[in-house]
């Protein structure tokens, strides 16, 4: 039945691709399409595969219900337990956010380093993750929504909404059309407010078909690029998903990316 629905959701960018990557692991092999229209990301991630960059490497950071991470340089022959996977600041590229593509689950994207150091959001392309993520409900996803845009709507309403209400009621008890015509003026307004926010949030028809069937991590959208997804390897990634993990989230067996090559 997943294999049936990640069918469904797939050519949300496959359509757009020409690259596939092969990742073989001691523990299995995932199956990769790259995206043409995240141009920078792609040309360098090839570039760094076919050099053999990855080669060698470890999944540095699982974490079950939200991704694998892997692929940095200080991973390779790293000591068992030895803290690793801190990446490489020169391997920083500018970030390319597409809104058609998501954190749902498989979504093949780069790290970073945090805002504090890193404003503009800059890719580091020494490591890779692949989203694992979880399956939300609908009213979870309404609710996210409603709390996240709590603040937001208060203000619009405030605005558009309480001048009026006092009209608005006597509207509705003497023209039940002319008050839902003002009412969807006042919402659409509203949703403006909300939109023109900072950090809103409302979730797009694939998003939440996404999220409610396949799964992801809605959170970590907009925040990292994300320049392919997986096709194959679905097992694999839950099998590294959810290792058994130290202290700082290294599997406590070394999963080991023998190779990324590209077809």
């Amino acid at each position: 039945m997943l294999s049936a629905l990640w069918l469904s959701l797939a050519p949300i960018g496959a359509q757009e691709t020409s690259k596939t990557v092969v990742i073989k692991t001691n523990v299995g092999t995932m199956k990769a399409i790259l995206y043409d229209d995240v141009p920078n990301h792609t040309r360098v991630f090839v570039e760094r595969a076919r050099r053999g960059d990855f080669n060698g490497t470890l999944f540095t950071r699982v974490i079950p219900e939200f991704m694998i991470q892997g692929g940095a340089p200080d991973s390779r022959n790293a000591p068992a337990g030895a803290r690793c996977g801190f990446g490489d600041r020169s391997a920083e590229i500018m970030p390319e956010f597409n809104e058609k593509y998501f954190h749902k689950r498989g979504a093949l994207a780069a790290p970073r380093q945090p805002d504090d150091v890193n404003p503009q959001k800059k890719s580091d392309m020494s490591q890779f993750f692949i989203v694992q993520g979880k399956v939300y409900r609908g009213g979870e996803l309404d609710t996210l929504e409603r709390t996240t845009n709590y603040a937001a709507r208060q203000k619009a309403l405030k605005e558009f909404y309480v001048p009026v209400r006092a009209e608005l009621n006597m509207i509705k008890m003497s023209n039940r059309r002319e008050y839902i015509k003002r009412l969807r003026v006042i919402n659409a307004q509203i949703d403006s407010v909300i939109q023109a926010t900072p950090g809103h949030l409302l979730f797009t028809d694939a998003q939440r078909e996404a999220y409610t069937t396949v799964g992801g991590c809605h959170h970590l959208d907009g925040e990292y690029t994300i320049f392919g997804e997986l096709t194959e390897g679905f097992d694999v990634l839950d099998q590294i998903a959810t290792q058994p993990r130290d202290a700082y989230d290294r599997p406590k067996k070394d999963i080991r990316i023998e190779s990324v090559t590209i077809e």
